[in-house]
């Protein structure tokens, strides 16, 4: 059985958590979870970073020792993952002495065999991140991470050896592609790469900091928190102590954000080289939640409690969000006009009511039990397909780390679904004497269902087992193998009509959003002037056809992401294209059939004039118009040159 052994950074814990955390370890439990599904052997590591100057001077600042702190501070992460349902198998904290101890071995090694010495340091200190910088690396005198002041240091310390591991690091990062992802990241820790790498400071006197690991060679001093923490990852799973649990390494995936790349993509590796463990398979960093553009995080006083919203909304809708919102590697966007539109379209227009919808008609016209299916048709096998579609999709994105598009794919198979009940009208075969085609439409309809049902669960775990309950589908998880086999529902099964699995939210519902500090209001232009009273003269002929800045500024373009393409029935240029502009899905029809093959275009992100008025073409509603450019017989979409998230104005 395939081994996948997956971790989140461990968190540091001078404060509550918020919508980062969430969102990383979410993200962890999602595919942990599908890889359950998959079949795969899996263990998910989490925890929590507890040693460092920002807890010492926390807990100064409270007047208590910083072990009473930490003990305080962990519990709302503890009480957070069970709230979001995190299936964790172990949850890790550096005051651990499992964890200390081997952290002390490690050092005295390394030491013993002269990969640490000391050495006199003087450079630049960044007291958020615990960071050393050097002149170079300084933005404008300040930290190049966070943009905060900096200290100036001159001491006595004790150095790691990294610089010996530098070329080696390049050719390993050349020959493992899939080492750092993704790609950009890879080039981004290639480019840093590129200058001298500095010998790395482990340790910090205890005259400055005495809140950590003492050194096991000199008790002056204690660890560095950085080579404290990274640690963690092996000492959890039995380094030194546990050879069988061992087993489970190197990490399938470290799951980290894009500002601690370069402590998991330099010091972690070159760290494990010197101790002769083998490197994990991949570190992948995803993105940053944005509140406008700047990053979600406490110290910048924007972070959002994500209990509010859990409290508010549920757990699964949550979850949901965090992980249909963010294409994985990029930044995306929070607020609460966009959770509101992804939840009403996927979770209670399409999902929901279909549920509700389906368990009405099997109740109204075959007594609440699931009727068997007569023979299949052409509808019936195009439902089929979308559900192959649906499973093969999103097992092929959890191995690629794209789950927004995987949701894509099973939520294609749930709209499948509704325009299959539009096309087959139950409601209208119910008034037939021949009963078999309602049977065959309710029972493919929701069998459909549960096949996407059990594809969400890992998303949304708690509301999935109620739809799938609602079906009469037992409650052992299959793997991803049987849920594409069609007939997984049993006939006579009762399908119950529940309470709405999503019920809608009202559109002018306000979020409960909890920023540490208030957040300064947007600026609006001011209104455009009043036109002069007296009609403008004629433009002179070298004007003609030119338009004003304020004609140019109502065209609004915006950028989407391509969801589905295909033809429409009796044309051989139009598509029809579902696309998500930010939260908004849209239907556009596209005369590019001649030029682009439907499959290619899914998941390109285009430019489309967003506030074009609707129109209907052959009997479509086309919502928008996508920017080509063509010259004789070729034609080309608008691109974008660089990655942006859908929905983004053009400016």
């Amino acid at each position: 059985m395939p081994n996948f052994y997956i971790t989140t950074p461990i968190y540091y814990v001078n404060d509550r958590p918020h919508l980062g955390h969430a969102y990383t370890t979410v993200l962890a439990d999602v595919l942990a979870r599908y890889h359950r599904l998959l079949g795969d052997e899996t263990f998910l590591l989490t925890g929590t970073d507890e040693h460092g100057q920002k807890v010492q001077e926390a807990a100064a600042a409270r007047g208590i020792p910083p072990q009473q702190l930490v003990d305080e501070m962990v519990v709302p992460f503890q009480e957070l993952w069970n709230k979001l349902e995190i299936t964790h198998d172990d949850f890790i904290r550096t005051t651990e002495p499992r964890h200390q101890e081997i952290v002390r071995e490690i050092l005295q090694d390394l030491f013993d065999r002269g990969e640490i010495y000391r050495g006199e340091y003087d450079g630049w200190y960044c007291v958020p991140d615990e960071r050393f910088f050097t002149e170079k690396e300084l933005v404008d005198g300040s930290c190049p991470e966070c943009r905060r002041p900096v200290q100036r240091i001159q001491e006595a310390n004790y150095f790691f050896r990294m610089s010996a591991y530098q070329q080696w690091l390049i050719e390993y990062i050349h020959s493992h592609p899939r080492f750092i992802q993704p790609d950009f990241r890879r080039n981004e820790t290639l480019g840093f790469l590129r200058r001298p790498l500095q010998d790395l400071c482990i340790s910090r006197p205890k005259r400055r900091l005495s809140w950590g690991i003492e050194l096991p060679f000199d008790s002056d001093y204690v660890t560095y928190v950085w080579f404290d923490a990274l640690v963690n990852y092996i000492s959890a799973i039995g380094y030194r102590r546990d050879d069988g649990n061992f087993a489970r390494w190197p990490a399938s995936c470290h799951l980290i954000g894009k500002d601690i790349l370069t402590t998991h993509t330099v010091y972690w590796p070159t760290m494990l080289q010197a101790m002769g463990v083998p490197q994990p398979e991949m570190i992948f960093a995803h993105g940053w939640w944005l509140m406008g553009d700047a990053k979600m995080g406490k110290s910048l006083g924007n972070a959002v409690n994500p209990m509010d919203l859990i409290d508010r909304f549920g757990v699964d809708a949550f979850r949901y969000y965090l992980m249909a919102g963010m294409v994985l590697g990029q930044d995306a966007n929070f607020t609460p006009e966009l959770f509101v539109a992804r939840y009403n379209t996927d979770l209670a227009n399409d999902l929901g009511n279909l549920l509700s919808r389906l368990a009405k008609m099997v109740g109204k016209y075959c007594g609440g039990a699931v009727p068997p299916p007569g023979e299949a048709g052409a509808d019936e096998a195009e439902l089929r397909e979308a559900g192959q579609a649906a499973v093969d999709g999103l097992a092929a994105a959890v191995q690629t780390m794209t789950l927004d598009q995987g949701l894509v794919q099973v939520f294609t198979l749930v709209r499948a679904t509704n325009r299959y009940l539009e096309r087959r009208q139950p409601w209208t075969q119910a008034k037939a004497e021949d009963r078999t085609p309602l049977h065959t439409t309710l029972y493919y309809a929701a069998e459909a269902l549960r096949v996407a049902g059990t594809l969400l669960q890992p998303v949304m775990p708690a509301s999935m087992d109620r739809l799938l309950q609602s079906l009469g589908v037992p409650s052992d998880t299959p793997i991803v193998e049987e849920i594409g086999t069609w007939g997984g529902l049993v006939p006579g099964s009762r399908i119950q009509a529940g309470d709405p699995l999503f019920p809608r939210i009202q559109q002018e519902a306000k979020l409960a959003l909890t920023p540490s500090t208030p957040q300064e209001p947007r600026q609006t232009p001011p209104p455009a002037p009043p036109p002069p009273e007296n009609r403008p003269p004629e433009p002179a002929d070298d004007e003609a056809g030119l338009i004003s800045v304020e004609e140019f500024a109502r065209v609004q373009l915006r950028t989407a992401r391509i969801l589905t393409a295909e033809r429409v029935e009796g044309t051989s240029k139009l598509l029809r294209l579902e696309v998500m502009m930010g939260a908004e899905r849209r239907q556009i029809v596209a005369g590019i059939a001649l030029h682009y093959q439907p499959d290619s275009l899914i998941g390109r992100t285009v430019v489309v004039v967003a506030n074009l008025k609707p129109a209907t073409i052959r009997g479509l509603q086309s919502q928008g118009m996508l920017l080509a450019a063509g010259k004789g017989e070729s034609l080309r979409l608008l691109t974008l040159d660089g990655e942006l998230s859908s929905g983004a104005l053009i400016r």
